[in-house]
């Protein structure tokens, strides 16, 4: 009752301002017809009319400026009437998905809100090498929102020592790297892979070679457990693929050498080159921040994955566009896999929870585990309430 009751209004509404329009445009029709009568009336009294006692010209003069007020009247009338024949109705307010999106700060605003950083990387010779100040000004940006750099008249910077050794790198994606495979930017703390901790993904020989091969614990999912999956659920084989923050593009080789799968994996070179370092792997790195809209076409991929780099830090509205943009990528029975996304406890069962069961896809998978490592700011000894999920979904 209350739902058809809500759904009268705007048709009352509509009526009500339909019924008011034809009321003004008849009683402009009435005005023309009235004006347009008193006009002839006039003519037609001139013409039979006995002489007044008035000379003549006084009489030609009044009759002249009655006929003129009578006919800019008329052109009143009708200019009014054309006027709301041709108007067309205010424009609606924006709608609050837009002003949503505007507070995320979309690529223009997020360039104008950093004049510094924008005005130094625009300083640069055009037609010459362009700067290496990737980590003091390109990254920065990106991060900020500010994406496609505006940069686009000079050459980019690139290894000779790497374009003499192309031949050198390995075939094998789990081999370790030469360290003239990638540049290593000035003033940066580690210019070798030795130097990087294993953590980080560079530690392909060891580290990163048994990832998703073993299990651990319930939060991890091996590269033949999702293949089962996708086969027992009938998503059919994962052919292509897009990895969100994945790093060097471990999951990207481990696919490729189990399913012969093509995966794009998203990196950002923060404080170490896992774009070349992907690339070199023989993956392919798309170098996007999170905020992007993934350059991908609709329903095209397979499997979405969402890193670690995908967790509490990113605001609710912009993880929810990330999901709802991987719903855009995935293919009808395509798989989103959530990976070790951390989160505080009480978060996940007001937040994040109810946000992916929004999708409205089917669950193949849902773990959720402590976070054993306690947060940088917790004092030491605290409890902390930090967990991590673990996701595999199936789009309908």
């Amino acid at each position: 009752m209350a739902d058809s009751h809500l759904d009268g209004v705007p048709a009352m509404r509509k009526t009500t301002a339909s019924s008011s329009s034809s009321l003004n445009i008849a009683f402009l029709l009435s005005m023309v017809a009235t004006n347009l009568l008193s006009l002839y009336h006039l003519s037609t009294r001139a013409s039979t009319a006995p002489p007044l006692l008035l000379p003549a010209a006084h009489q030609a003069q009044a009759q002249d400026e009655q006929l003129l007020r009578q006919l800019t009247a008329i052109r009143a009338t009708v200019s009014q009437l054309n006027h709301l024949r041709s108007s067309t109705p205010p424009p609606p307010p924006p709608p609050p998905e837009l002003l949503l999106y505007s507070r995320l700060a979309p690529l223009a605003s997020a360039c104008s809100a950093h004049p510094d950083l924008l005005h130094r990387f625009m300083s640069y010779t055009p037609f010459s090498p362009c700067p290496d100040d990737a980590l003091s000004l390109a990254e920065p940006l990106l991060l900020r929102g500010c994406h496609p750099l505006p940069r686009r008249r000079c050459f980019s910077s690139s290894s000779i020592s790497s374009s003499h050794n192309l031949n050198n790198l390995p075939t094998d994606p789990f081999s370790p790297l030469p360290d003239s495979a990638v540049r290593w930017p000035p003033g940066a703390k580690c210019t070798s892979f030795s130097c990087l901790p294993p953590s980080l993904g560079f530690d392909l020989a060891r580290t990163e070679a048994a990832r998703f091969l073993r299990a651990e614990g319930p939060l991890d999912l091996t590269v033949p457990q999702l293949l089962r999956l996708a086969s027992l659920s009938r998503a059919g084989p994962i052919r292509l693929g897009l990895d969100v923050g994945g790093g060097t593009g471990t999951l990207a080789a481990r696919l490729k050498r189990a399913a012969n799968a093509t995966v794009l994996t998203t990196t950002m070179d923060l404080g170490a080159p896992y774009s070349e370092a992907a690339a070199a792997r023989g993956v392919v790195p798309l170098h996007a921040p999170l905020q992007q809209r993934f350059p991908v076409g609709d329903a095209t991929m397979d499997l979405v994955r969402a890193g670690h780099a995908v967790n509490r830090w990113i605001p609710e509205a912009a993880l929810e566009f990330l999901w709802y943009d991987a719903d855009r990528l995935l293919r009808p029975r395509g798989l989103l896999w959530v990976d070790h996304f951390w989160c505080r406890r009480p978060d996940l069962a007001a937040v994040y929870q109810p946000m992916l069961r929004r999708l409205g896809y089917k669950t193949l998978k849902w773990a959720v585990a402590d976070k054993t490592t306690p947060t940088p700011t917790a004092p030491p000894g605290a409890k902390h309430d930090h967990v991590y999920l673990t996701a595999l979904l199936q789009k309908p």
